[in-house]
């Protein structure tokens, strides 16, 4: 899968890019949320926080990582009111994302561009950028030494990096020769597009060697059986409301059976069907990961380049 990243990443956001919005909204990301707390508050809590620990004013110049359909780069905009350019390596997502900034009024501050963060010395010159941030994004490195080398080249000296980041917890139980956590593990790689899923140690190690000072690095989801926290997989079961339905088990059945059909009288694409199978078994296997503790989608780095 690693040697295949960049037409596999691209492809896989082709066909989910839709579905993920049905489902989740602009934001395509987890967070740990507090009881009393809606999802959408969740989500927003999370951004906020992330632009807090990079520093983020309203002068910055700020890179986005895999910015999706720009969801949190509006959102943090709208609270910091700084400068950010987002990257995406999908097409798609990039003309759909300018296209929410113009209709919010966001498109002088906000933009999109195609590329691969494996190479963003293509797009942008050295020393660019007062911040950088990625969520749930850089999962999809095939090398995060070679993604975070050239986050490094981007950033100004002293600037800080803060990424909520996908990874497997040895610390808290994943075991690599359980076949039962193995399982779990490629269910949510091949579910969502991904290389191979890394450890905390390995981040560190990539962050380090890259040229940055790491910071802070935590589990932003390590209480996430606390009597406070709604765990953050939680939201796969869904709720039995009119919008909280879509995210049930019987809402994705329901979902998936009218695409089915949409399908069969070719008015949905060919491969919806087959996309919402894959997006219905790696929910699935998310649950597990989570219930388990032995993955978490909010591994939180803060690191400063040197």
């Amino acid at each position: 899968r690693a040697k295949e990243y960049q037409t596999m990443v691209s492809s896989f956001y082709d066909l989910v890019t839709d579905f993920y919005e049905w489902g989740w909204g602009q934001s395509f990301h987890f967070a740990p949320r507090l009881v009393g707390e809606t999802f959408e508050e969740s989500m927003v809590r999370a951004e906020y926080y992330l632009a807090l620990r990079t520093n983020i004013q309203p002068d910055s110049k700020v890179l986005d990582l895999g910015c999706g359909v720009g969801g949190p780069m509006r959102n943090i905009h709208q609270f910091t009111g700084a400068d950010i350019t987002g990257i995406t390596i999908n097409e798609y997502q990039v003309r759909v994302g300018n296209q929410y900034c113009a209709q919010r009024g966001f498109d002088h501050k906000c933009r999109s561009f195609q590329g691969d963060f494996q190479n963003l010395s293509e797009k942008f010159e050295p020393d660019s950028f007062d911040a950088a941030y990625a969520i749930e994004a850089t999962c999809h490195s095939p090398d995060r030494r070679v993604c975070f080398q050239q986050v490094s080249r981007c950033l100004k000296k002293g600037a800080l990096f803060a990424a909520y980041d996908w990874v497997v917890l040895p610390e808290r139980g994943y075991d690599s020769n359980n076949p039962d956590h193995v399982r779990i593990k490629e269910g949510i790689e091949v579910g969502n597009g991904l290389p191979t899923l890394a450890t905390t140690q390995d981040i560190v190690n990539a962050l380090e060697d890259s040229g940055f000072e790491v910071v802070d690095v935590f589990d932003a989801n390590k209480d996430v059986h606390s009597d406070h926290q709604i765990p953050w997989y939680s939201t796969l079961y869904g709720s039995f409301t009119l919008k909280g339905f879509r995210m049930t088990r019987l809402g994705r059945i329901c979902t998936h059976t009218l695409v089915s059909t949409l399908e069969f009288f070719r008015i949905a694409p060919q491969g919806s069907t087959r996309v919402s199978s894959m997006l219905n078994a790696t929910a699935l296997d998310l649950v597990e990961a989570g219930r388990k503790e032995i993955f978490t989608p909010s591994l939180l780095f803060v690191a400063r380049k040197k």
